[in-house]
Order: structure tokens, then sequence, then C-alpha cells
């Protein structure tokens, strides 16, 4: 490995370790499109290989997320939860029938919740340094 891959994997670690909890989530969703992204490349590009080692890896995040989900904390929690299923079942489908409609529909559902968990992260953030948040 070079001395730049192992900084910047020594880069990236730390950032994990120093990590808030919503900012892990951020990373993971981040993650989790940045693979269905290469995924919906390598299929247009029939890279068919390349498309399924980004389509599991995507629900190897989306396992996580439901292992980590809380579903007794919040009312939307269940609503969530179905989603998850729904999308793994999605990403086995577009891997294994190798369909890019799958694959674009998965983040066209992601891409908002993303976003929404950006922006609750944010706002916890800057209630956390005006004092009001919990630890």
């Amino acid at each position: 490995m070079s001395l730049l891959n192992s900084r910047i994997s020594e880069y990236n670690r730390n950032a994990v370790l120093s990590a808030t909890p919503s900012q892990l989530l951020t990373m993971l969703y981040d993650r989790l499109l940045l693979d269905l992204s290469r995924a919906q490349l390598a299929q247009r590009e029939e890279r068919w290989q390349a498309a399924s080692t980004q389509l599991i890896h995507a629900q190897a995040i989306i396992a996580e997320l439901q292992s980590s989900l809380n579903v007794d904390e919040w009312d939307g929690a269940q609503g969530l939860m179905a989603l998850y299923v729904y999308l793994n079942t999605a990403m086995i489908n577009a891997n294994i029938n190798r369909d890019q409609a799958l694959t674009a529909e998965c983040i066209q559902h992601l891409e908002p919740l993303r976003q929404a968990w950006v922006q609750a992260a944010s706002a916890g953030q800057s209630s956390a340094s005006q004092g009001w948040g919990v630890a």
C-alpha cells in the first residue's frame, strides 16, 4: 500500500471514530448512494460483476441501518423499516435480473431520506452548539 493510500485510510478511520451518531448515519447514507450510483453506471456499461459488488455492499449498508433502527423509539420507525426491507429486496432483484430501473428506484427513494437526515443532523448540531442539545 502506498504512503498516500495509507494516509487516506488513516484519515477515513479517524473520521469514522470521531463522528457523532448523526454524522455516522449520514456517512452510511452517503456511501449507500455512492454504491448505488456506481452500480447504476456499471449496469449501463454491462459490467455485471462490478454492479453486483456495489449492490451487495449497498445491501450490507441497508442491513446495518435495519439492525440499528429501534422501532420502539418513534412512530415512523416501522415505516422506515418497511422501506429498508423493500429496498433490500429491490437491490437483490436489481442484481439477479440486471435491472437498471430497480437500481434507479432505490436511488430515488434514498436521496430524499439522506437529505432529511443531513438536515436533522445539522439542526441537532445547531441546537447543541446553542446549549439546547440533550447529552
